[in-house]
Formats: C-alpha cells, structure tokens, sequence
C-alpha cells in the first residue's frame, strides 16, 4: 500500500471519529432541547477545528512558504493532514475519560490515535508530500490547539471529580 493511501485513511479515519463527536453533540442538543446544555467539551471542540481552519487558509492560500518536494508546487508548510488528524486525536484523548470509563480501553484507544498520528506524520514524508518541516509544523500547530483544547475543558473535569 502507498504512504499516501494510509495517510488518507488516516486522516478519513480522524474525520469519522470527529463526526463521531460532533454527532453525540447534535444529538445532545435534540434530547436536551438546548445548544446551552450540549456538553461544554463537545462545544469547545469548535474552537480548536476553527483555528486549524485558520492556519489552512492562512498557510494554504495567503502565505506560501514553501511548496511540496514532489515538483507539484503546491503549498506544503504546515502538512495539514497531520495537523488535521493529530488535532482531533489529542482532543479526543483530552475528552475520552468522560465518555470511555475503562481504562484499558482508553489506553487501547490512545494507542491506536498516537500509531495513526505517527503513520501520518512519517507517511507524508514518505510519500514525498512534505519536508519533515512540514510533519513538525502541523504537530506543533497540533499541539498548540490541543493545549487550547484543555485548558478550556479543564475546568469541566474539575468540577466532575
């Protein structure tokens, strides 16, 4: 199978587990007949994906920093399939404890996220899409989102304890 394919299943699969999410958070606003009684770290997932829109756009279309290795000349810096799939897994790592009581699942499922994140990540350099610049500008962007992401749901683990 080629890097590229398994980046996209990866960064498909990131995606199905988002709507996952995003799902649970319509479906809580049906039954709860309220968008203000929707969990609060199922609402703050919208500020990280919207920030990442932002780099997107930012870094896609304004500011080209550099452009792929493979001669397409398209924008390469940051790579955002792994910012995309490291973005919505390290959120979904944040929130998994309240909504996956048991730990070796959680463990198991965290796993699973952080090979996926890795596979992209390495993937995109393999398949000649980025520069390993660009693997560690879309984990960094990552990362910076989900330290947003915590801090905005750490105050609703506290009060659950």
């Amino acid at each position: 199978m080629q890097w590229e394919k398994i980046t996209d299943i990866s960064l498909i699969t990131s995606l199905i587990v988002l709507f996952v999410f995003a799902g649970l958070g319509a479906y809580q606003w049906f039954t709860r007949k309220s968008f203000k009684k929707v969990d609060r770290p199922l609402l703050a997932m919208l500020i990280p994906l919207v920030l990442m829109a932002i780099v997107y756009i930012v870094f896609d279309k304004l500011i080209v920093l550099n452009t792929r290795p493979n001669g397409s000349g398209e924008s390469s810096f940051p790579s955002t399939h792994t910012m995309i799939v490291a973005t919505i897994f390290f959120m979904v790592m944040i929130v998994l404890p309240r909504y996956v009581k048991s730990k070796f699942l959680r463990v198991l499922l965290d796993f699973v996220m952080l090979m996926l994140i890795s596979l992209t990540a390495a993937g995109r350099v393999f398949a000649n899409m980025h520069y390993i610049t660009d693997v560690i500008g879309g984990l960094g962007f990552a990362i910076f989102f989900a330290i947003i992401y915590y801090f905005l749901t750490k105050e609703e683990d506290t009060t659950d304890e």
